[in-house]
């Protein structure tokens, strides 16, 4: 049984009573087609059977290796960009309190990340944290030539050879790649790295649930069984039918292309949790890379509430109404804390004496929803009672599966990305790599 809820009392007053039902038919089809496995992209599925898929000697040595890596490293610096950080950087940041770091010693290695920017300054002070820190990588490409990651791995490596000597981290380095292909499978055999696979049919930004994504949060001390439990529940309800009342992913991939056919194309993902940013960063990889082509597409935006209605509020009160909001909604707090009484009351905030700062965290979230509905903003307001690995597993396969419907409903396909390969011809060209001399001339008449 899910217990994530879709509300979708917000957006009904700008859709009118017939908006639903005229469309449940099309979102039949979608359903079809996924399921069926004969719709676009169907080579790029094997995402739909990961929670119940996944084998259990594999699982098993990723609870093995993350212990390993627990015992003897302070710093786990997982190297990726894209799909192959985001999913784990999610439910890792979900999770974590944000002030363990200064809290002593933490029970499990903090989590950082490199290759997923080109920053020098980023990391140069990695490798100076490096300096002083016992750490091990998980280092995440198909391919090992993604430039981002390969060029992080490369300094990461010579730290490593330096720190701990060539011949003794192989032990502190695991790779997770192609089965049989590339540059990194290559020099993970020739150097004895640990490795995994990344399935041939699971797509970066699907892979969370893969050991991409599991690997990284069973070392961060989090239980992936119970991630992959909960997916598993939302993927039951997900191929169980296509029915808008009965499955929340196909009322979300409905709700939202209605939007966008009454010209709705910006969604801005909404959380009153700090804690769930790369979540929200995650999920605008998801639909921006799977939906956003052929000149089509829904743009993904975030915020963080309530902190960001005091800079992006008033725009999202009264400018264009070409948006619409998904809120996540977190039912109850992992802590608790309450507002004191104050004798002095100079800030007139005795009302609030007693009550709970999860409160009035939620008044300001419905009272945000009407606000902005009463502007002319649509709400869809996604629910899970708490954060929690089983909860967020069912969150982020809801997503996945509804992502998939949307894509279809839109008439693209949402398994391939290819757009992102144009700036990388032009940043080989300006950089001068052998066999983009005649692009590299006409780029340097242009800038």
């Amino acid at each position: 049984m899910s217990v994530l809820t879709i509300d979708i009392r917000n957006v009904m007053p700008f859709l009118g009573p017939t908006c639903l039902p005229r469309f449940q038919e099309e979102i039949i089809t979608c359903h079809r087609e996924l399921t069926g496995r004969n719709g676009k992209g169907n080579d790029f599925l094997g995402w739909i059977d990961l929670p119940i898929a996944q084998d259990k000697q594999m699982l098993h040595r990723i609870e093995e290796d993350a212990s390993r890596v627990r015992d003897i490293a302070e710093v786990l610096v997982v190297i990726g960009i894209g799909g192959s950080y985001l999913g784990s950087r999610a439910v890792i940041e979900a999770l974590t309190d944000p002030f363990a770091p200064l809290k002593g010693k933490p029970e499990y290695p903090a989590v950082v990340y490199a290759g997923e920017n080109l920053s020098e300054d980023y990391h140069a002070s990695l490798l100076g944290l490096l300096d002083k820190k016992d750490y091990c990588v998980v280092v995440i490409s198909k391919s090992g030539t993604t430039t981002e990651p390969a060029v992080a791995f490369r300094q990461v490596k010579q730290h490593l050879e330096k720190k701990y000597g060539k011949e003794n981290i192989a032990g502190r380095v695991i790779a997770i790649t192609d089965a049989s292909k590339g540059a990194l499978k290559k020099m993970a055999d020739t150097e004895h790295y640990r490795t995994y696979v990344i399935p041939d049919d699971v797509g970066g930004r699907y892979s969370v649930l893969t050991p991409v994504g599991l690997l990284p949060i069973a070392v961060a001390g989090y239980n992936i069984t119970a991630l992959l439990d909960g997916a598993a529940k939302m993927r039951e309800i997900s191929l169980a039918s296509a029915d808008c009342n009965r499955n929340p992913s196909a009322m979300y991939a409905t709700i939202r292309n209605i939007l966008y056919r009454n010209g709705k194309c910006i969604e801005v993902m909404v959380s009153y949790e700090p804690s769930l940013l790369y979540f929200t960063e995650w999920w605008k990889q998801l639909y921006g890379e799977s939906e956003g082509k052929e000149g089509k597409g829904i743009f993904p935006a975030g915020v963080t509430f309530t902190s960001d209605l005091h800079s992006m509020g008033q725009y999202l009160q009264q400018g264009m109404r070409i948006l619409f909001e998904t809120v996540i909604s977190i039912g109850e707090p992992k802590l608790a804390l309450r507002i004191p009484s104050d004798n002095e009351n100079l800030d007139g905030l005795n009302f609030l004496s007693g009550k709970r700062m999860s409160e009035v965290n939620r008044m300001a979230e419905l009272g945000t929803m009407l606000a902005h509905v009463d502007g002319g903003v649509p709400n869809i307001r996604i629910g899970i009672p708490a954060l929690n690995e089983e909860n967020l597993g069912q969150l982020i396969y809801f997503f996945e599966f509804a992502c998939a419907l949307s894509g279809y409903a839109l008439g693209v396909n949402p398994f391939d990305q290819p757009g992102v390969e144009a700036y990388k011809k032009n940043m080989f060209a300006l950089l001068g790599k052998p066999g983009f001399e005649k692009e590299t001339e006409k780029l340097r008449n242009r800038i």
